[in-house]
């Protein structure tokens, strides 16, 4: 078994044997093992635009780093359990947790107990490059496809000459990526 914590409800961690979904209505904070993890814990208040939309917007709950504890205690499951958490390449949640930022190229760098590296979800079928981090606490991973094609499409509105996804098209985790954050979890725990 595998707990697949802050996923979209109904979402492609949905339906499958061996993986405990928990969306935002279970609260995946209340997560008490005893399985390895995938966590994708919310990013936005990690971005470089958090600080844009707290100084524009304000509210406590646009404060950066303010999501609730999420990315704090996927940290804490990765240490417990084993497993892997993805975030956004360049999340300032490694910074303020002192975690061992990966190079940008791919490749995994261990310190500390923990593996980390930089994947590029269109590699595994993103229509986005989609650049992600990958923390990962366990046996020593396999390799990944560390390529890292441009995509069709774009996140934001970057490059005026590509398309821009819908929120809900670019939060999306590809079938492929899923399969492979599943399998590292996995590992995690094997002997």
């Amino acid at each position: 078994m595998v707990a697949a914590l802050f996923v979209a409800k109904g979402g492609c961690y949905f339906g499958l044997d061996g993986v405990d979904p928990w969306d935002e209505e279970r609260d995946a904070r209340k997560y008490v093992g005893p399985w390895p993890v995938v966590a994708h814990p919310p990013c936005q208040l990690y971005t470089n635009l958090a600080h844009v939309n707290y100084k524009r917007y304000g509210g406590e709950h646009n404060r950066p780093g303010n999501d609730g504890g999420c990315f704090e205690l996927s940290v804490y499951f990765l240490f417990r359990w084993g497993g892997v958490l993805g975030h956004p390449a360049g999340s300032h949640a490694w910074k303020k947790f002192g975690l061992p930022r990966p190079g940008p190229d791919g490749g995994w760098l261990y310190r500390d107990g923990l593996y980390s590296c930089t994947v590029a979800q269109s590699a595994y079928g993103h229509q986005a490059r989609k650049l992600t981090w990958l923390l990962y606490r366990g046996h020593r991973p396999p390799e990944l496809n560390w390529k890292q094609p441009d995509g069709t499409h774009q996140i934001g509105w970057f490059d005026r000459k590509k398309p821009t996804l819908s929120k809900k098209a670019s939060s999306a985790t590809p079938t492929d990526f899923r399969d492979a954050l599943i399998s590292l979890a996995e590992l995690a725990v094997k002997q």
